[in-house]
């Protein structure tokens, strides 16, 4: 079919056009290449946007907070993989200075994503104020009570500083 249609142009249109269908052919993958549907891949990109944007935030973020020396990396995790009810956590390791935040993916979210994205934001914030304090607190018998008042510490603490930055 396309060598009849490409038959029928002008000489100086079909070897373009050839070139042009080929490449498109070329780059658009088939079904057996991309087994994604586009909700699939809307919810993947949404993700890679989440994890680009909660990596920039840290970085701000760690500057802000003289966290400088540490390593510290975010992760994009699915519900399942955190807590109920939550939207991260963090785990360090303060002997290495290592630390990894890990922040809800967008696929879990029922906001719009620029809310979605400002509760990411919050989220790396949050944690990052955990690592902040956890010297002073990791000496402290842990309760479910001081793990309720850390976190509504923590909470407005982070709420503040995001007012802030945000011009609120």
């Amino acid at each position: 079919m396309i060598a009849y249609m490409l038959a029928r142009l002008p000489a100086c249109l079909s070897g373009a056009l050839g070139l042009l269908v080929a490449m498109a052919v070329a780059v658009v993958p088939s079904r057996a290449q991309s087994p994604l549907t586009p909700s699939e891949t809307l919810a993947h990109e949404r993700t890679l946007l989440a994890e680009s944007f909660a990596s920039a935030r840290l970085e701000v973020w760690q500057k802000r907070l003289n966290l400088q020396g540490w390593e510290i990396s975010v992760l994009v995790s699915r519900a399942d993989g955190l807590r109920p009810k939550t939207a991260g956590n963090v785990h360090w390791d303060p002997k290495k200075k290592t630390a990894v935040i890990r922040v809800l993916d967008p696929a879990d979210y029922r906001l719009p994503l620029a809310a979605t994205l400002q509760d990411i934001e919050f989220t790396v914030v949050h944690e990052l104020v955990h690592l902040e304090m956890a010297p002073v607190l990791g000496e402290l018998q842990r309760t479910d009570a001081n793990r309720m008042e850390e976190e509504h510490a923590v909470n407005h603490m982070t709420e503040a500083l995001l007012k802030l930055d945000r011009g609120r």
